[in-house]
């Protein structure tokens, strides 16, 4: 009879546990900050280019670092890593907290705050290439093999609660306490991030190779992406998906000028996909869709596509919330589908760069998206520009399901099966 599944069997790890209380701060500030600063810029400018510019001041430095970054991490300590990786995010978050302090900046000119904004934002940037590697490399050392998957599932359940709760915390936020002072939340909850990591021990570093020249290491990890089809496979897919599918850097506009429901209605707007993702993400503890993942992740992508056209073209605001609700649910399954095939996948020492690519497909997609969804608002209106979107993702889906009948067939099973041997 097969062994029955604990869906809590990570969670029975004290390390990880604190793990997640260390991810759930740091999601909450990082995205409640870019709410913020979206609502901030916006009500500066009144132009959606800008909101466009907010994803490429930060895509720049995150492209050009991430190789990088992961050379970097798979030849460090990771816990200290990632202890000084929070103490850079805490500086830009005191930095906004400044710039947003009207007995600080004085009589500076709108555009020098605004490009102030931007600088900080570009500073970031080169911070997060470093959270994804480093985080997901931590993982791999605190639990075990056979409960990656597991493990997968309930940090990525952690990011999408933060970012179910940070959005609509923050469009509450400013309402009631203004910009400045939900800025100076968020420099809390990062300072409260760095204090709780220090309860996890330092980590070993399983990489053979360390000193090894930079350039080789990351030809090394490039040509293991490259090589390896169900990785590739699924990053491409995840970010031509978000590259084009992604409304959310838009939603100021909907919500102030469209849906005209102010800032609470934005965080409403804003926390919906979250939300969806992570009530799909619980229920995968329990109903495991490892089983041909590759057919689920096309058709999960799909109807993201699709309920990213209806928000496109809708009037009513809670037609708007359950189509954004409901891309969150088809996000939430391709993002742990992603996730275990990564973790399944991925050599110990190789972990970093291979996170580090993943970054650059689909985390810097998200600022690349926001750019291109600015551009595409600026030229075609707003409401074109996301069923544009939604329409270039249902392309891409039946694109890669038709051109790659192996990805089509992907089944993680018999890897979960390795992996569990390997542990027994």
């Amino acid at each position: 009879m097969q062994k029955k599944k604990d869906p809590y069997a990570a969670l029975r790890f004290k390390e990880f546990n604190t793990f997640l209380l260390v991810r759930f701060f740091l999601v909450f500030g990082w995205s409640m900050q870019f709410i913020v600063i979206e609502w901030e810029v916006y009500s500066i400018t009144k132009d959606p280019l800008s909101l466009g510019l907010i994803g490429l001041m930060e895509i720049i430095p995150a492209l050009t670092m991430a190789l990088f970054a992961g050379h970097i991490v798979d030849q460090k300590e990771k816990r200290n890593l990632l202890l000084l990786t929070i103490a850079a995010f805490s500086l830009i978050s005191l930095g906004l907290f400044l710039l947003t302090w009207p007995e600080v900046v004085g009589d500076w000119e709108t555009n020098t705050i605004l490009y102030s904004i931007y600088a900080l934002v570009f500073f970031g940037g080169f911070v997060r290439s470093f959270f994804g590697p480093t985080i997901f490399s931590l993982i791999a050392l605190i639990v075990p093999k056979k409960i990656y998957p597991n493990a997968a599932t309930w940090s990525s359940s952690t990011w999408q609660m933060a970012s179910v709760l940070g959005p609509a915390f923050a469009g509450f936020s400013i309402n009631w306490i203004g910009v400045h002072w939900s800025l100076c939340i968020i420099f809390g909850l990062v300072v409260l991030a760095f204090l709780v990591l220090l309860r996890v021990k330092k980590k070993p570093i399983l990489n053979p190779k360390i000193g090894e020249p930079v350039m080789k290491s990351l030809r090394e990890g490039l040509k293991f992406v490259f090589s390896n089809k169900a990785i590739l496979g699924a990053l491409t897919l995840d970010m031509i998906a978000v590259l084009f599918g992604g409304a959310v850097a838009l939603l100021p506009i909907f919500a102030q000028d469209i849906l005209k429901v102010g800032p609470e209605g934005f965080g409403v707007l804003r926390a919906a996909p979250a939300v969806g993702a992570f009530i799909t993400m619980l229920i995968t503890a329990y109903i495991p869709i490892s089983k041909n993942a590759g057919m689920k992740l096309l058709i999960a992508v799909f109807c993201f596509g699709i309920c990213i056209i209806v928000f496109g073209v809708s009037t009513i605001f809670w037609v708007s919330v359950i189509a954004l609700f409901l891309s969150g649910v088809t996000d939430g399954v391709s993002m742990v589908i992603r996730q275990t095939i990564l973790q399944l996948k991925t050599p110990d020492h190789m972990r970093g760069r291979v996170a580090s690519v993943n970054s650059m497909f689909v985390g810097s997609s998200n600022e690349l998206g926001a750019f291109e969804s600015g551009v595409t608002a600026k030229l075609m209106g707003t409401v074109t520009a996301v069923v544009f979107g939604g329409t270039m993702t249902l392309i891409t889906v039946a694109t890669t399901g038709f051109l790659s009948p192996a990805f089509r067939k992907l089944d993680l099973t018999k890897d979960m099966e390795e992996h569990e041997r390997e542990e027994s």
